[in-house]
């Protein structure tokens, strides 16, 4: 009858610890958020969500898919963020851990019996009754702690296929520049030593020799500059991939490549579920503003039960003898009385840090309209240059042959062709270097509305 009416007070302890739960409710901020984006179709189908498109499907390269591939299987970062992910995890089931009784035992042994400690065997139990959602609290603020985390490493997965795609396109159009200085160089030799033969024949002034040579020379001197860029290239795709620096496999040129820029363009408020990042901080908002619930309950009473079972003797022979059989059940409660408004102020601090969260919150999302807007400008604009710029190095081409040819028929001064050739060699390094930003636009694109981490 005893145990039944301990049973009873315990149970009935347990319902109402659930009962009362101080703190505020969560309540979502609003958010500003446009119809649809500026530099976006205005016929958006909102039902379309760019985070069903897988990231390998948008790439025509296996060398490249290869690549962003072991980068998600060896990146450092990424297995830092998976560990970091598992802390969260431990530390959530420690705090759950908190919600139920504890469990314990002691004993100890004396020989005298005159000691003052007696000898004894003891199973004890110990709970901390969540009456205000303390616990709850905490629970609920670790929870969305995971959740941030886990949000944290789609945003660094995210930034690992952008960052091997957007090197490895950098990398392609350094070994483009590579290919058209080398070709270059090799057209100023040949004209110099046919210059120069003309030169100690009589035939040209020594201008025209040194005007070439000068050409050369330039020429030369850009090589060593593009094969460091190479190098450095290399070893960060290295970095990003998991491996010891050394070469990177090439596929495609970027002329052969191909990006998917066909992405569904949702309205801005997509983004609050597609962005991993605007996600992450509103996972982080509500883990602070559980802990004004935790501070909260700190301000009031705190109940406890306790319960031991075992034996105690002076004797160590007697020690588990019927009579040596002690149980015993007992409830404390405790809480402040005045410490001159320290918990008052801690419950502010909490209401603070939440409000920092909640900003925090409102100014990634705004930030990600504006990459996505950028992102939308710059593949439309950086079509519109390539296609300008294409057309220049068309024209400079051929502006080159005809000055070649007047100059070898003696109508104009060999000046006129340098200042071809350097225009014609201008144009062709810029073309390669619209390519690749074209090219990286469309991942930055893809990217900042949302995918590349399914």
């Amino acid at each position: 009858m005893k145990n039944l009416k301990i049973l009873l007070v315990l149970l009935l302890a347990a319902v109402l610890s659930n009962s009362c739960m101080v703190g505020p409710k969560y309540q979502k901020p609003e958010q500003p958020q446009p119809q649809s984006f500026l530099y976006g179709n205005k016929t958006t189908d909102t039902t379309s969500n760019v985070t069903t498109i897988k990231w390998s499907s948008i790439f025509n390269d296996d060398v490249l898919i290869g690549l962003i591939e072991k980068g998600i299987q060896n990146n450092f970062d990424l297995k830092m963020a998976v560990a970091r992910i598992e802390q969260a995890r431990a530390n959530l089931g420690m705090a759950r851990a908190d919600l139920y009784p504890s469990f314990g035992y002691s004993g100890q042994v004396n020989s005298a019996q005159t000691f003052i400690q007696s000898s004894s065997l003891v199973a004890n139990m110990s709970w901390e009754l969540d009456f205000w959602g303390k616990l709850r609290h905490q629970n609920r603020a670790l929870q969305n702690e995971l959740l941030a985390t886990d949000e944290a490493r789609k945003v660094i997965l995210t930034n690992v296929i952008s960052g091997i795609a957007i090197a490895y396109f950098e990398l392609r159009d350094y070994d483009n520049q590579l290919e058209i200085t080398i070709h270059t160089l090799e057209t100023r030799e040949k004209a110099y030593n046919i210059i120069n033969e003309r030169f100690l024949s009589g035939y040209v002034a020594e201008l025209d020799k040194v005007q070439i040579e000068q050409q050369v020379a330039i020429a030369q001197s850009n090589i060593p500059l593009i094969k460091r860029q190479i190098t450095a290239l290399e070893n960060t795709i290295s970095i990003l991939t998991g491996e010891i620096p050394g070469p990177v496999p090439r596929g495609k040129t970027n002329s052969e490549l191909m990006v998917t820029s066909d992405f569904p363009i949702s309205v801005p408020s997509a983004l609050l579920e597609n962005r991993p990042d605007v996600k992450r901080t509103e996972f982080l908002y509500r883990s602070a503003y559980e802990t004004i619930g935790v501070a909260q309950a700190m301000r009031l009473p705190s109940f406890n039960i306790v319960a031991l079972a075992g034996y105690t003797s002076v004797m160590v022979s007697n020690l588990f003898d019927n009579s040596s059989y002690i149980q015993n059940v007992g409830a404390g409660v405790a809480g402040p009385i005045f410490n001159f408004g320290k918990n008052k102020r801690r419950v502010e601090v909490n209401r603070q840090i939440a409000e920092e969260s909640k900003f925090l919150f409102q100014k990634t999302y705004l930030t990600a309209i504006s990459e996505v807007e950028n992102s939308l400008q710059n593949v439309a604009m950086y079509k519109e240059e390539w296609t300008a710029r294409n057309r220049q190095v068309i024209a400079a081409q051929k502006n080159y042959d005809l000055s070649n040819a007047r100059y070898y028929n003696g109508y104009v001064s060999y000046l006129e062709v340098l200042d071809a050739q350097r225009s014609l060699f201008e144009a062709q390094l810029s073309l390669s270097q619209l390519t690749q930003k074209q090219l990286s636009s469309m991942v930055q694109l893809y990217k900042a509305l949302g995918g590349g981490w399914n």
